[in-house]
């Protein structure tokens, strides 16, 4: 087994092939990627950071399963100015997205992001100025689930950017490539 830690820019589909209805969506194909491996998880186009990819179809299950409860933490910038309230909504779980209650997370609201690359296109000047970060590690990965719950408590997500599975972090990583993770860096997803 072979695992690939890509770091996914903006506007990338998560998929190798296109999609028929929209033609000239950028998609894996654009970075030399084997194509016999395949992502694991996703990442939205309009999310940024860490995406892996492996040629085992069962990592996937194994890194992924419910039960494992595998942390993925995410920065997320919001519009608005959160509060110890939102930030306590978020972190107890109990909300309901697409008849699904969360699971409780752990949330944190940044003064500073670490450093991002820059995003192309950059969010709205003045969205960005009115602004806030979250730090979010979740358990569970459901659909567009961290736009979901930040949208839920009001505050709509600008930016979602994914920096870490387990405690392999993407920092060293450049946006527009990838690597291939040493049996070390490998064990640290599972952490």
């Amino acid at each position: 087994m072979v695992i690939i830690a890509f770091h996914k820019p903006y506007g990338i589909l998560s998929q190798f092939n296109e999609n028929p209805d929209k033609p000239g969506q950028k998609t894996l194909a654009v970075f030399d990627l084997p194509p016999e491996f395949h992502p694991v998880g996703r990442l939205d186009m309009d999310s940024e950071g860490l995406l892996l990819l492996s040629d085992d179809p069962n990592f996937e299950r194994e890194l992924l399963r419910p039960s494992k409860k595998h942390s993925r933490t995410y920065l997320a910038q919001v519009d608005g100015a959160l509060n110890k309230d939102a930030i306590r909504s978020i972190s107890a779980g109990g909300l309901e997205i697409q008849n699904y209650q969360t699971l409780p997370c752990r949330a944190q609201l940044l003064a500073t992001p670490r450093q991002l690359p820059d995003r192309d296109p950059p969010v709205d000047p003045a969205a960005d100025k009115r602004s806030s970060w979250i730090l979010l590690t979740l358990t569970e990965g459901k659909n567009r689930q961290v736009r979901r719950m930040t949208a839920k408590i009001g505050f709509p997500t600008l930016r979602l950017y994914r920096v870490s599975i387990g405690e392999y972090d993407i920092e060293q990583l450049e946006p527009g490539k990838w690597a291939v993770l040493s049996k070390e860096e490998e064990a640290l997803l599972f952490k």
